[in-house]
């Protein structure tokens, strides 16, 4: 990713930010980029594809990036921050790697995790890199205590059912929210009314797998049987 930034005359550096996770700065022909050092490699990495991606397509103008803008989950709407995101997406993770390497493998966190490490990417963004091109039905889902954050579903996903809101308490997201444990828990069953909202939920079981985000929030990968043929 340096040496990207490198060719196309942008500088990079990783220092403590005050109120954002990354920052172009630029005269219009050369750039700095600085990036929060404190955050983790995959994170970092996102963010300088993020910056990265304004320098080449946004007019060479300067931006200043919160966190919350900067992040594959926020890739859907039509915005210069959504488009920056896809375009650092397809720098960390890009699709012609991750759909040969994805062949064969389920679609969990463990997984996820795993892509990650292949690729020196977050776990939030591989996850939501798999949904994306699952040809299965999952759905990547972020919870805090206060409810649901976010959530991106695959293609095939049914589109009237979404994850609550609120966590269940029988589920393990619930206890890695609220007790304090950073563990990634195993794929299990749970009822689907636990974790979804729409026709006949409670009809279904949803495999489940949660783990801690940095931030203290919860990611959640959940995958429903496949339709019969």
């Amino acid at each position: 990713m340096e040496a990207i930034a490198c060719d196309k005359g942008a500088r990079v550096i990783y220092r403590c930010m005050d109120g954002c996770a990354a920052r172009l700065l630029t005269d219009g022909r050369t750039a700095i980029i600085s990036v929060e050092e404190r955050d983790n490699e995959g994170r970092r990495r996102f963010s300088l594809g993020h910056e990265l991606a304004h320098w080449i397509n946004d007019s060479r103008k300067g931006f200043n990036c919160a966190s919350d803008v900067i992040g594959p989950q926020n890739a859907e709407a039509a915005s210069v921050e959504a488009n920056a995101n896809v375009y650092a997406s397809q720098l960390v993770l890009p699709d012609y790697m991750v759909r040969p390497w994805m062949h064969g493998r389920k679609i969990t966190l463990t997984t996820a995790a795993e892509l990650g490490e292949t690729f020196h990417a977050s776990v939030t963004a591989s996850a939501i890199k798999l949904v994306k091109r699952a040809e299965s039905p999952a759905c990547v889902v972020c919870h805090d205590m206060h409810g649901r954050r976010w959530f991106v579903r695959s293609k095939i996903w049914p589109f009237d059912i979404y994850p609550v809101s609120e966590l269940h308490p029988n589920t393990g997201a619930f206890d890695i929210a609220f007790k304090a444990t950073n563990r990634m828990s195993t794929p299990r069953k749970d009822q689907g009314d636990w974790w979804l909202k729409g026709p006949d939920v409670w009809r279904v079981l949803v495999e489940a797998q949660s783990m801690k985000l940095p931030d203290g929030s919860v990611l959640s990968m959940l995958a429903l049987p496949e339709a019969k043929p």
